[in-house]
């Protein structure tokens, strides 16, 4: 009779003891690297002891040295009496040295209408928003019109030279009308007049090369926006303008 030889299959399974250990060591410095992020440097040191003490006889896998850089704020503190002023305060003294600045540019384009005879019909206030320039219709346009004419285009050249900043800041034009409807073919409503003036205002004082387009924007309110009432024609007459806002510098955070 043959004998049967009984052959069982065995799979080597030996390697899944070292395998296991270094999984074991992975996961165990992960969790360390994940917990150095959170504390401070003596935990660290603590840590690092502890887990080189068991692993490696206390050398070699995470060393002092390799503790979580500190990123807290080093510089001295200030002695008592020296200045070191809060964000605030910097904000505070930026808008203080941007307002002069405004009040200047502001007596500057005042100069320029007394030589010119132009007041009242323009007028500037410094207001939260910056310094605004308000021009009256008849300085630029005849009524009901959007064209500027060759006296008032001189007029809108040697205001975009006072414009002039550096470094250069946000200027918005805005146009404005009473609130008689307007009916004429070319601007059958306030919205369209009061956009044509204040894009046709735009475009004369871009001519400047000296002024950054980037800086500019011109947008029509009708007769949304009055300063006056438009009960009586004075007050009508007030609200047909044309804004030109300087605006302030942008404060840093």
């Amino acid at each position: 009779m043959k004998r049967k030889k009984k052959h069982e299959d065995h799979v080597d399974e030996s390697w899944l003891i070292p395998y296991a250990d270094i999984l074991t060591l992975l996961l165990a410095l992960f969790i360390v690297l994940f917990a150095a992020s959170e504390v401070d440097n003596e935990k660290f040191e603590k840590i690092s002891d502890a887990f080189n003490s068991e692993l490696q006889g206390g050398t070699g896998v995470l060393e002092h040295e390799a503790a979580v850089e500190n990123f807290e704020d080093t510089s001295p503190i200030p002695k008592i009496g020296e200045a070191n002023p809060s964000d605030g305060e910097q904000n505070e003294i930026s808008q203080e040295q941007d307002q002069k600045e405004l009040k200047k540019l502001q007596e500057k384009i005042e100069a320029y209408i007394e030589d010119r005879g132009l007041a009242p019909r323009l007028q500037t206030e410094l207001i939260n928003k910056g310094l605004l320039l308000k021009i009256k219709e008849g300085v630029l346009y005849a009524s009901g019109s959007a064209d500027i004419s060759r006296e008032s285009r001189t007029t809108a050249v040697e205001i975009s030279n006072l414009l002039v900043t550096d470094p250069p800041r946000e200027i918005l034009i805005e146009g404005h009308t009473d609130n008689v409807p307007a009916t004429s073919e070319q601007f059958p409503s306030n919205w369209e007049l009061s956009s044509a003036r204040a894009i046709n205002f735009m475009k004369i004082l871009l001519e400047n090369k000296e002024l950054d387009p980037k800086k500019f924007s011109a947008t029509g309110y009708g007769e949304y926006q009055p300063i006056a009432s438009n009960v009586t024609p004075t007050g009508r007459a007030e609200n047909r303008r044309v804004s030109v806002l300087i605006s302030n510098y942008p404060q840093s955070k």
